[in-house]
């Protein structure tokens, strides 16, 4: 169920991508052509960012693929690199936390208030909120399993390690 909400969320990121593309291809264009515009592009594309990048972070989560930094770890005993890898998850659970506690409240406050943008077409504010919300949340729910699971697999006497960087250990 979990991988079937989060092929939704990197779906629509991609559609927010395709969005920005045409939305600022079009916005150009008429510039260009007709001296003219789309009303509200700024907060539209601001908007379509947020979408683009929180989204996805499920699945990247899921995928391993955040930047990491292995020039020292790498020549660290395979035991101690999954330790470091369940260190790095936890980390980031306490990291994620107070972004959640603080995407709520703006969340709620936003739709409580009522806010809007401020411009052609007084686009709401709490869209991006809740999208924020919701990506970051997803991804905190993603890291926390996959801790467990590193858990359960290390004191199996299994290894975390990606097999894309075990060749990397003998070097």
């Amino acid at each position: 169920m979990l991988r079937r909400v989060e092929k939704l969320l990197l779906d629509l990121a991609v559609f927010a991508v395709i969005g920005l593309g045409v939305l600022i291809t079009a916005s150009v264009l008429l510039r260009a052509t007709f001296n003219s515009g789309i009303p509200d592009t700024i907060v539209i594309v601001r908007e379509l960012m947020v979408v683009a990048i929180v989204l996805p972070l499920a699945v990247a989560t899921l995928d391993r693929a955040h930047i990491v930094v292995e020039f020292l770890s790498n020549k660290l005993p395979p035991r101690v690199q999954d330790w470091l890898i369940v260190w790095g998850g936890v980390f980031g659970l306490f990291a994620l936390s107070p972004l959640i506690y603080a995407g709520w409240r703006e969340a709620v406050h936003t739709i409580e208030s009522g806010s809007f943008f401020f411009g052609q077409l007084n686009l709401p504010k709490w869209p991006g909120r809740v999208v924020f919300l919701i990506g970051v949340s997803f991804c905190w729910l993603r890291l926390l399993l996959m801790v467990i699971g590193d858990i359960r697999t290390i004191r199996a006497g299994g290894s975390v390690i990606a097999p894309e960087h075990e060749h990397e250990e003998s070097v």
